[in-house]
C-alpha cells in the first residue's frame, strides 16, 4: 500500500474553502495536512470535509494561524495539539497525530513556523526560540524509531537555489542564517528534506507573493516542506509540488506539496 501525505498552507480555509475542496478531490491525498486555517475549531468548515471521507483534527485561532489535519484513514491518536516547551505561547502551529497505516502507526505533524520578520527584533527571537523547541520534539520522535513526517510551512528558504533571487531576499527572516541553521540542524537528527531526497532540482517553488505579478512572473520561494524520520525517507517513493493549483480562483499563495510512501 501507499500512503500520500501533503502539506498546504491554505491562507484562511474559509477564504479558499472551494479551491481546498477542488484540490483534495482532484489529488485525493491520504492525509492533507493544513496550516494558517485562521479560524477557531467550531468554525472549521470539518462537515464539508468529511463529506469528501476525511477525518479531522483542528487546532484552531480566531483570524491568525491555525493547523489542520485530515485523514482518509483513521486516526488512532491526537500526541499533541501545541509544540512543547512554550507554556505562555498562546500561538496554534502544531498539531500532532498517529495514523492508522497498513504498515503500522505513521505519527504526521501539520507546522505553521513563525514568520519572524523584521529581523532582528522580537518577533525574530521568538522565530529561533521557536524552532528550537521543534528540533528538541523532533530529536524525542526520532527515539521512537517510527515513520515520523514533520510536514508544514516552514518560513524557511533552505537554499538560494529555492528562491527566484537571492540577492531581493537578503537579510530576511527565511534567509538568516540562525533560520537557516536551525532547519539544518533538524536534519542533522537523522531528518531528511523530502524534496531533496528524490528531487532536489532549483527553482522549484512552493509560495508566490500576491503582490508585484509574483505568480506570472515565477517569482517564488520553497518554504513548504516534508521532513522524514529514516523510517519514513526509507519509503519514500515521490513528491510532488501542486504548483498549478497557484493559478485557481481565489487561491492561497502557498501550493500543496505531497510525498508518496510505501507504508
Amino acid at each position: 500500500m501507499t500512503l500520500s501525505v501533503a502539506s498546504w498552507n491554505v491562507n484562511s480555509i474559509k477564504a479558499r474553502l472551494p479551491t481546498v475542496l477542488d484540490w483534495l478531490k482532484d489529488a485525493r491525498p491520504d492525509v492533507a495536512c493544513l496550516q494558517e486555517i485562521t479560524t477557531v475549531a467550531a468554525a472549521f468548515p470539518a462537515m464539508e470535509l468529511e463529506d469528501l471521507g476525511s477525518n479531522v483534527k483542528t487546532v484552531g485561532q480566531k483570524s491568525y494561524n491555525g493547523v489542520a489535519i485530515l485523514s482518509r484513514l483513521p486516526i488512532e491518536e491526537v500526541a499533541l495539539t501545541a509544540l512543547p516547551g512554550g507554556e505562555d505561547d498562546d500561538q496554534a502551529r502544531y498539531v500532532e497525530a498517529v495514523i492508522s497505516a497498513d504498515s503500522g502507526p505513521v505519527r504526521v505533524a501539520s507546522i505553521y513556523l513563525p514568520n519572524g520578520n523584521p529581523a532582528p527584533g522580537p518577533k525574530f527571537d521568538y522565530n529561533i526560540a521557536w524552532r528550537k523547541r521543534l528540533h528538541a520534539r523532533a530529536a524525542q520522535l526520532l527515539a521512537l524509531e517510527e515513520a515520523v513526517i514533520l510536514a508544514g510551512d516552514y518560513n524557511v528558504i533552505p537554499r538560494d537555489a529555492d528562491v527566484h533571487d537571492p540577492a531581493a531576499w537578503e537579510g530576511d527572516a527565511l534567509t538568516r542564517p540562525e533560520s537557516r541553521d536551525a532547519f539544518a540542524a533538524i536534519k542533522w537528527l537523522g531528518y531528511a528534506d523530502a524534496f531533496e531526497q528524490v528531487d532536489g532540482r532549483a527553482h522549484q517553488y512552493t509560495f508566490w507573493d500576491y503582490q508585484a505579478g509574483a505568480w506570472n512572473k515565477n517569482n517564488g520561494i520553497r518554504i513548504d516542506h516534508l521532513l522524514l524520520s529514516p523510517q519514513a525517507g526509507d519509503r519514500l517513493k515521490s513528491v510532488e509540488i501542486h504548483s498549478a493549483v497557484r493559478g485557481r480562483e481565489k487561491a492561497s499563495d502557498h501550493v500543496p506539496v505531497m510525498g508518496v510512501f510505501d507504508l
